[in-house]
């Protein structure tokens, strides 16, 4: 038990910091080659920084564990909305930029709804896999075709920080990132199995949980720094990017190697809940902007909506230890 908890805490520190690397070195890569910068942001970093759920979540189905997987999505977005975004809205209040309540929130809404009803039958099949990921194909070359037009992702990619790195160190960095990616990863899943088996609960339950929360560690980071530097604006854009990709590429990567058998409880309590919270943000959204409290068609949250998503949280954690 000491041994796989140890093999956990080992393996995020590694996986956070190799994706990183990894980021970077791709990054750099792309710039040597030519890419221009928002285009770098919109795609390399932007999707970079999933990159530990997505190695989480292919080493959880290469090793049969295809339920860790799905917790691990939806978990994450569970984190991204109570946790990350709640926290940040308690830090400081979050001024929603136009085009995340006219574009970005709307399109979140309807992947929501669009892949809950392809879980309706209890099982992630290859099928279910190639519609999402091929959605959120689409989703990236309107992103990239608008990418002048839409001003909210152009601030979006030029706040990225972007390294600067010679050819040889950015293949380099390139490297050693995914090479530790591979290894954190599988590290964290092999002591996330143990503690499971030790612990008489199910995957998904440390999906949901530990794997969830460790992964979105980073977001919450990035996004409270964002927020004290006053770049409130996009932190909004960088939990419905997150939660859009997870729903797209991490949850449909078991599909890949077989259909998956959801649990029972996925679909009447974990999505529901996932499905609950992101209505609720836009909901309190379109509340803002009709008590006219909005400036040039934007919306605010402000700490009241902050207590209420930590408090969310706190009660569907509750509701997994009653449901053990």
């Amino acid at each position: 038990m000491l041994l796989a908890a140890a093999a956990i805490l080992v393996g995020f520190i590694i996986l956070i910091w190799s994706a990183d690397l990894f980021v970077a070195g791709a990054a750099s890569i792309a710039e040597n080659m030519g890419m221009s910068p928002i285009v770098i942001g919109l795609t390399i970093v932007s999707l970079g920084t999933s990159a530990p759920e997505v190695l989480v979540s292919l080493t959880a189905a290469l090793s049969g564990a295809g339920s860790l997987a799905i917790g691990n999505a939806i978990g994450s977005n569970i984190a991204n909305i109570g946790l990350v975004l709640g926290i940040t809205l308690l830090v400081a209040p979050l001024m929603v930029h136009p085009d995340s309540v006219r574009k970005e929130m709307p399109t979140l809404l309807l992947v929501t709804v669009g892949t809950g009803i392809l879980l309706l039958d209890d099982a992630l099949s290859a099928l279910d896999a190639i519609l999402m990921t091929g959605t959120l194909a689409a989703l990236i070359i309107y992103m990239l075709r608008s990418q002048q037009k839409d001003n909210v992702l152009v601030e979006e990619a030029e706040e990225e920080y972007l390294p600067h790195l010679s050819p040889t160190r950015a293949w380099l960095t390139f490297a050693l990132g995914l090479a530790l990616l591979v290894a954190s990863s599988r590290l964290l899943v092999w002591g996330a199995v143990e503690v499971a088996e030790t612990l008489g609960v199910s995957e998904l339950i440390i999906g949901l949980t530990i794997v969830a929360v460790g992964t979105s560690l980073p977001e919450l980071a990035a996004t409270v720094a964002s927020a004290l530097r006053g770049h409130t604006e996009i932190a909004l854009g960088n939990v419905i990017g997150s939660n859009m990709f997870n729903l797209l590429v991490v949850m449909a990567i078991p599909g890949f190697f077989g259909t998956a058998v959801l649990e029972p409880s996925v679909l009447t309590r974990d999505y529901p809940t996932m499905t609950f919270l992101t209505f609720f943000i836009a909901a309190a959204i379109l509340v803002s902007r009709k008590r006219k409290r909005s400036r040039e068609g934007c919306a605010y949250l402000g700490r009241t909506v902050g207590v209420l998503l930590v408090s969310s949280y706190a009660l569907y954690y509750y509701w997994l230890y009653v449901s053990l």
